[in-house]
């Protein structure tokens, strides 16, 4: 079966889409439609509503970290055994990293043949409503604009206006959604509250959603304008892995699978699901820790994998975890592979705040009120575990925190225009660098080795 697949796109963000998309995957779950969802770009947040809405793992597609090529196979892979893919867009429909639109929504929907569907915050307009949707329907005829939903209507009165602009252009209206204060959901930073982080009611946010694009949406539309994912073959963790293994110059292979801990829980959110998919295509096996909660690593833990999150919203409770803090101060000391990123850098260093943390790291973290976001060009400054010296990757930076200093005597990074960033000591890696394991599965197989040997050593 090849699902099929819609994106929901917006002129700007803020317009609604998020809300609009993770509605609809629990609208068409809710009625046995097997949901598989998506986001564009590097968003962490988006995705864990999606995976509440759909009940299956939320994904991203983001062509700047792991190439166009790869984004179609990462569709087909995410929606096996789907019925439909839901897209969500980032930003505006061609918002992308630079001013020719790479990254945009509109190219993912080009690079899955995908229609989108326009979210309009309709709050000020009426008739004007017709002048945006010809923009943005003649801006790209490459992109599809099939329907427009339009997106906290003031009144019947206000919808039958709204309407006629949509007519005028010849773009069907799928729905109307009038203003709802229940869905929404609390901020920080650019995106939501985690949904590890808002438990029960990040549910009741989800439901809220559902019932709504429910209730206003004509779902049997929506599903009808989705066209089939483009032939071809899925993307494979084990083809990835694969690939590298046979490569003559690699590490011989794994005798046994060493064990791979990745911290999760409401302070360690921030990952792919590919990653885990390729750990154990790299031949590990994965246990998650929760440094909330958990006093000690995994039994026979190999190595460590500690994501972003948001750690100094937790910082008072992993402090206070000195066990594990102790217990992963003593894993990097004994030489086995560490990755952290971002959050994971965080959690590494001597203290956050004046909060204690792992101590692994000679650096201090702190808050500040500054945002520092946007991708990377990155190249490894120096030789580590998951990635060999002077290996360019693309990578996301997206943090308030300041690291003092801001990298060690080895640094993990480099980029045109910043200084050298992040901490590469022994087995440990780590840096604000966000990367996405599809786009360097080396870097994991490398990872998964480097702990591998070091098991079949001590054996």
């Amino acid at each position: 079966m090849t699902a099929r697949a819609v994106v929901i796109g917006a002129p700007a963000s803020g317009s609604g889409k998020t809300a609009v998309a993770t509605g609809l995957m629990a609208a068409l779950r809710r009625r046995g439609t097997t949901v598989a969802p998506f986001k564009v770009g590097p968003d962490y947040i988006d995705p864990g509503y999606h995976t509440l809405a759909a009940g299956r793992p939320g994904r991203n597609l983001d062509p700047v970290l792991v190439g166009a090529e790869r984004i179609a196979p990462l569709a087909r892979h995410g929606a096996a055994g789907a019925q439909i893919a839901v897209v969500e867009g980032v930003m505006g429909l061609f918002d992308g990293r630079v001013a020719d639109g790479y990254g945009s929504t509109a190219q993912i929907a080009g690079l899955l043949g995908a229609p989108v569907v326009l979210v309009v915050d309709c709050r000020g307009q009426s008739r004007s409503l017709a002048a945006l949707l010809h923009g943005f329907r003649s801006f790209d005829p490459d992109v599809r604009l099939a329907g427009v939903i339009l997106n906290r209507v003031g009144s019947p009165r206000h919808a039958d206006v709204l309407r006629a602009a949509a007519a005028e252009v010849g773009l069907p209206v799928l729905g109307a959604l009038p203003r709802r204060a229940e869905l929404a959901v609390p901020s920080r930073h650019l995106g939501l509250v985690t949904a590890a982080e808002h438990g029960s009611a990040a549910t009741a946010a989800v439901d809220a959603m559902a019932a709504l694009v429910a209730e206003h949406v004509d779902l049997d539309a929506v599903a009808r304008l989705a066209e089939p994912l483009p032939g071809g073959p899925a993307w494979s963790a084990a083809d990835a892995a694969r690939e590298w293994r046979v490569a003559p110059q690699r590490d011989a292979p794994l005798t046994s699978a060493p064990r791979i801990a990745v911290a999760g829980g409401a302070a360690f959110t921030f990952g792919y699901a590919e990653h885990v998919e390729l750990l154990v295509a790299a031949g590990a096996e994965v246990a998650v820790v929760d440094p909330l909660h958990d006093e000690a690593l995994p039994e026979g833990t190999a190595g460590l994998v500690l994501p972003g999150g948001f750690p100094e919203e937790h910082v008072a409770a992993l402090g206070a975890n000195a066990p594990l803090r102790a217990a992963i101060n003593e894993l990097a000391g004994s030489g086995a592979p560490v990755h952290g990123e971002c959050g994971g850098l965080l959690y590494l260093c001597s203290d956050l705040d004046g909060e204690p943390m792992c101590g692994v790291l000679p650096a201090s973290a702190t808050m500040t009120g500054r945002l520092t976001l946007g991708y990377r060009d990155a190249v490894a400054l120096s030789e580590s575990a998951p990635f060999a010296a002077g290996q360019r990757v693309a990578g996301h930076e997206f943090h308030h925190c300041a690291v003092t200093p801001r990298a060690g005597a080895d640094p993990a990074w480099g980029w045109r225009g910043g200084e050298p960033e992040g901490f590469v000591t022994a087995a440990v890696h780590a840096s604000f660098l966000h990367t996405h394991p599809a786009g360097a599965p080396d870097a994991v197989a490398r990872f998964v080795a480097r702990a591998g040997a070091r098991v079949a050593r001590a054996s």
